[in-house]
């Protein structure tokens, strides 16, 4: 029996969302749903890779 191959999409995402989440965490700017300058392509980012993924579980 084979290790089952990593799903690359799928840990790029989880770690976007990590990224975004802990960005979010310490980001007031970014609580205030007004994303900052730094924040803007972190949650971006999660964003594009989150509907990636969900497209490609359809």
């Amino acid at each position: 029996m084979t290790a089952r191959s990593t799903d690359d999409l799928y840990v790029r995402y989880m770690k976007a969302f990590e990224d975004s989440t802990t960005h979010l965490g310490v980001c007031a700017a970014c609580q205030a749903e007004k994303p900052c300058e730094v924040g803007t392509p972190i949650h971006e980012r999660f964003g594009r890779l989150q509907d990636a993924y969900l497209a490609r579980q359809k």
